[in-house]
């Protein structure tokens, strides 16, 4: 079989040979480029193409893997080029796959490289997020002068929030006629399947999970070692990530646990102190510095930025509870990589979450919005796992036969991890796809 894989970014394992930033995120790709390189699989012959700088004619390294760059300007993934299905026909050509895999469908490349190819049955899209059911939920909790109105970064940009909705919703347009001329998705949700039916009602849809970073699947948090009362976010630069929930949120869990602390990874829209950091606010960082200075969270609250991926391993090792505040979502790796470390979790109900965990069995999932449900959540856990210390001079909220339940939740959740994102079954499942698809 000879697959051509689209990806949103360069693999890490070619990034290295080439001096190319693979970057961290999308790192279910990383795990499950990993697992099928190692493999050396006989009967698959695969190509990777992928956003760069400037288009990379072809490259085939010590891996047997041919790799293709073409050239996208990311930073204005609402913009569709039609000169970028030229390049698809090109690197279709010179490859010549029995069958196509794009890996996500919030970029032009997607619907570019379903053009190009121009074969439904041998297309393969694997879902990760929806930018039109996203853009729904972009707006979620923000204040009416928030969304209104722009910081000079914004005006510059033509970034405002409302604008950042807009874009999200271009962006969908071009995913649903992607999904609309493709024959076979790959899926992991409920929710997920159900928009790609709405879609497209005739699309095969294959059921697959996914595998993760291989670093997440070795170590276990343990209450004992960790720094107590402090609450990790993997993401909460833009308004669909949920962190203004749980800023506001914050001011019922400082009454019961004053010395709690907020960590937030990756990129910081809140800017800092120097003038140049400050002007490039955007209207939603502008929005979280209010929420901190009337909240007095100015020492609660510390911005980690971009984290590799055992910075991040080690983040949630440290943690006593992580977070998912997230106005909408398809299946969070964040949530998969804490459960796999055993890390407790507390979730909006939204998407895709749902499919990944149960509340009450593995972790506590709120409704979105309700900031007193994520409060009284964040207490309860915090209660829980100081339940035996004797020095504690306020009074514990959760009942005493919840106690061990909720202890109970991070076993229950790293044992349904490793099935949910077990390499070896992902790997074999996907080989199943790609022999069903090439007969």
């Amino acid at each position: 079989m000879r697959v051509l894989w689209v990806c949103n970014r360069c693999l890490p394992v070619i990034a290295s040979h080439l001096n190319m930033d693979a970057g961290n995120r999308e790192g279910w790709l990383a795990g499950l480029s990993e697992r099928i390189l190692a493999e050396k699989n006989e009967e698959l012959t695969l190509g990777v193409c992928f956003p760069t700088g400037k288009e990379l004619a072809e490259w085939k390294g010590e891996y047997e893997v041919t790799a293709y760059g073409f050239y996208e300007d990311t930073n204005h993934p609402e913009d569709y080029d039609e000169k970028l299905e030229i390049r698809m026909k090109e690197i279709v050509d010179d490859f010549k796959p029995d069958m196509v895999h794009i890996f996500g469908t919030e970029f032009p490349h997607t619907l570019a490289m379903v053009r190009a190819f121009n074969n439904p049955a041998k297309t393969l899209i694997g879902i990760q997020g929806l930018c039109f059911v996203c853009a729904d939920a972009y707006l979620e909790g923000l204040p009416e002068h928030v969304v209104k109105r722009s910081t000079l970064r914004d005006f510059l940009k033509k970034d405002s929030i409302l604008e950042q909705q807009k874009k999200f919703y271009r962006r969908g347009a071009y995913e649903q006629k992607a999904l609309s001329l493709t024959g076979n998705v790959t899926g992991r949700t409920d929710w997920d399947h159900h928009y790609t039916k709405q879609c497209n009602k005739d699309v095969q849809y294959y059921f697959m999970n996914e595998t993760l970073r291989s670093n997440f699947y070795e170590g276990s948090w343990d209450y004992k070692t960790c720094e107590k009362y402090s609450i990790f976010v993997s993401q909460g630069d833009y308004p669909i990530k949920g962190l203004h929930f749980l800023l506001r949120a914050m001011k019922d869990v400082l009454e019961e646990y004053p010395e709690a602390r907020i960590y937030v990874a990756g990129m910081c829209v809140t800017g800092d102190e120097s003038f140049k950091k400050k002007i490039k606010i955007p209207s939603y960082g502008k929005y979280l510095n209010e929420l901190i200075q009337e909240h007095n969270l100015q020492e609660h609250i510390t911005f980690l930025g971009n984290l590799t991926a055992e910075e991040m391993k080690q983040r949630y090792l440290k943690s006593n509870v992580y977070i998912l505040p997230s106005t909408m979502e398809n299946s969070p790796n964040s949530v998969g990589e804490a459960m796999l470390l055993g890390l407790p979790v507390i979730a909006s109900k939204v998407g895709g979450v749902e499919s990944l965990l149960t509340d009450g069995e593995e972790g506590i999932l709120y409704e979105s919005k309700n900031v007193q449900a994520l409060a009284n959540a964040i207490i309860k856990v915090f209660d829980a796992y100081e339940y035996e210390d004797s020095s504690r001079m306020r009074p514990i909220r959760v009942k005493e036969d919840e106690i061990e339940e909720i202890r109970s939740y991070s076993v229950k959740a790293k044992e349904r991890a490793f099935k949910t994102h077990n390499p070896d079954t992902n790997y074999h499942r996907l080989l199943e796809i790609y022999g069903e698809i090439c007969k």
